[in-house]
């Protein structure tokens, strides 16, 4: 059977950074919560000018170029995840960003679509990829995402008016854009184990993005209180823990190395492995995050963590990594894959 396998890795982060410290004074309220705390972000980074949705994803592709062994003209098909698809001030639905990237590339024989699935963007453009790669339909394709997501939190500056807001969260995220190249070089020691995912529409209104019901500012209103509880964080386990039962193992059997959750919040992470290892009865592996650096860069985290993981030589051939993806609509699921030789920039 064919196997689908990362092959490079690229990411781009803007150079200026917002420290949380300094975003918190520009709030008009007296004595807000403590955010670094509570969330665990010490900074993220912003777009500044001339950086936008589409440079930071084209600087990213271009990083998992230079990582790979193969040209732009290689690919067989570009899938672009960003949620925030700003080019030049403007928020870009048609052309596509994926049909732009392919021509700005040079990939010119790619075929080329968007897929947005809010954080887990990324996620299910590779999980897209893996199944084609897997049918045979391609050799080898892209998947990347930028995102400047930092104007929802210019927005909350502006609105937040109580010390409990649906904005706050907002006030968490940071820019940055990511790339990772699949082809179908996999083999028994290297490779993409599985990919799923699932929706669970009970949760939808829990975190919605959107304009601004105050200015014209993009939003973003989260129930904080409901949106982080265990029923929640138990659509993840629930579903491995079945997925696993059908595969005839379990969660310990599976010897993952690392655990990548998406960066929303340091806090919420302890309290989901907590979870975990009580409903998988098994311990959960050594994290790896970015989270106080870098904040909750949407679509694009997991690879974010992992372009970091491996520049910073943490991560070596063979280690098998487990990602968990959790995101508006609400996402839940789980990504293994066993790395081979990977090398960034």
């Amino acid at each position: 059977m064919v196997r689908s396998r990362i092959e490079a890795v690229g990411a781009m982060l803007p150079a200026a950074e917002v420290t949380t410290a300094e975003l918190m004074k520009q709030l008009a309220i007296e004595n807000p919560v403590d955010l670094e705390r509570v969330s665990g972000v010490r900074a993220r980074r912003k777009c500044g000018a001339g950086e936008d949705s589409f440079t930071l994803a084209a600087a990213a592709a271009r990083e998992a170029l230079r990582n790979s062994r193969y040209e732009a003209a290689d690919l067989d098909v570009i899938i672009s995840c960003s949620i925030t698809r700003i080019r030049d001030e403007d928020f870009t639905l048609e052309p596509s960003f994926a049909l732009i990237l392919r021509n700005e590339l040079g990939a010119h024989r790619a075929i080329h679509f968007d897929v947005s699935n809010a954080c887990a963007g990324m996620m299910t453009g590779v999980l897209v990829l893996d199944r084609m790669i897997r049918a045979g339909m391609v050799r080898r394709g892209l998947v990347v995402s930028g995102e400047r997501i930092t104007p929802i939190s210019d927005t909350a500056v502006r609105e937040i008016s109580e010390k409990y807001d649906p904005q706050f969260a907002s006030l968490t995220v940071g820019d940055a854009g990511a790339a990772v190249i699949l082809d179908a070089e996999g083999g028994p020691d290297e490779g993409i184990d599985y990919v799923e995912l699932n929706t669970s529409a009970a949760f939808a209104q829990l975190c919605l993005g959107m304009p601004s019901d105050k200015s014209s500012g993009i939003a973003l209103y989260t129930d904080n209180r409901a949106m982080h509880n265990e029923a929640r964080y138990l659509l993840w386990t629930t579903r491995q823990q079945d997925f696993l039962r059908a595969r005839g193992s379990g969660f310990g059997a599976e010897n993952y190395d690392y655990v990548i959750h998406h960066q929303f919040s340091g806090p919420a992470v302890e309290l989901i492995n907590k979870i975990a290892e009580r409903e998988f009865d098994a311990a959960v592996p050594p994290g790896l995050a970015v989270l106080d650096k870098y904040g909750n860069t949407a679509s694009t985290s997991h690879f974010v963590v992992l372009h970091d993981a491996l520049r910073q030589q943490r991560l070596h051939a063979g280690a098998k990594v487990l990602m968990v993806p959790a995101a508006s609509g609400v996402v839940a699921g789980f990504l293994s894959v066993t790395l081979g030789e990977l090398r960034v920039g």
